[in-house]
């Protein structure tokens, strides 16, 4: 009935969950380029912008009793310190700084998605790809810095039987080359996916005999969006310190 009406009338309902995902420059409508600056510029610098306000701005006085941006500061900067501790050890608190980084700026980019009309960064495969590769590469590179040959320890299960640890090498040399594929399709995937089924939500508000419950609806995966927001970093974040334990300790 509503394609007819549509048909009949001019208009009908269109939705079309995945524009809110192209890439516009930010001055004009010329096209893109290599040094365009564009709606993903824009976003990106947002996150940034809040990750500086939080860290250096809202912490500046370092008051005993602290305000709410400080006290917001050291919840995140405790949450993270006591991560990268537990999953990574010791060793790993030196390299705390670029974790946290990472973590508050994964965090404020999918929060930043979630405001009306605003673009989400971390639904493009192309920033988070770069995450994960920036990620993967100084994994490998301490690695080798650290532990020489040894690194290469991480492939070989030497508690395997000795007729398998070849055929293990060869699965663990290949699911350590996928990483930084799944470590930033995982992301990525999970903040489209939710931002495309609330576009279509809000297609379907616009229709009368449905918009009650698709409002609910809209309200019900918003929720779940602001919760997937911060898991999502979260699990980045984590995946990281794993594979940091793998380049300081590669012995299985």
């Amino acid at each position: 009935m509503a394609g007819e009406n549509g048909a009949e009338g001019g208009s009908g309902l269109s939705i079309h969950p995945m524009d809110q995902f192209i890439v516009k420059p930010l001055f004009g409508d010329g096209p893109v380029g290599m040094f365009t600056v564009t709606n993903v510029t824009l976003w990106l610098a947002l996150a940034v912008g809040c990750v500086a306000l939080l860290m250096v701005i809202a912490t500046r006085g370092r008051n005993i009793v602290p305000s709410r941006g400080q006290s917001v500061a050291e919840l995140a900067y405790g949450f993270i310190y006591k991560m990268v501790e537990d999953v990574s050890g010791r060793d790993g608190l030196k390299y705390f700084p670029y974790i946290m980084t990472l973590f508050l700026f994964i965090v404020f980019a999918n929060f930043l998605g979630l405001i009306p009309m605003s673009f989400t960064t971390t639904s493009h495969i192309a920033v988070t790809a770069v995450l994960a590769l920036a990620v993967f590469l100084t994994v490998m590179v301490l690695g080798f810095v650290k532990n020489g040959a040894a690194f290469l320890g991480l492939f070989w299960v030497s508690s395997a039987p000795l007729a398998l640890r070849p055929v293990l090498a060869i699965i663990e040399l290949i699911s350590f080359f996928v990483r930084p594929v799944s470590h930033s399709i995982r992301l990525a995937g999970n903040i489209m996916a939710g931002h495309a089924v609330l576009k279509v939500f809000a297609g379907f508000a616009a229709v009368t005999a449905v918009a009650p419950l698709a409002i609910i609806g809209m309200v019900g995966v918003y929720a779940l969006e602001v919760l997937v927001a911060f898991i999502q970093a979260y699990v980045f974040t984590i995946l990281t310190c794993v594979y940091l334990k793998d380049a300081l300790h590669p012995g299985h």
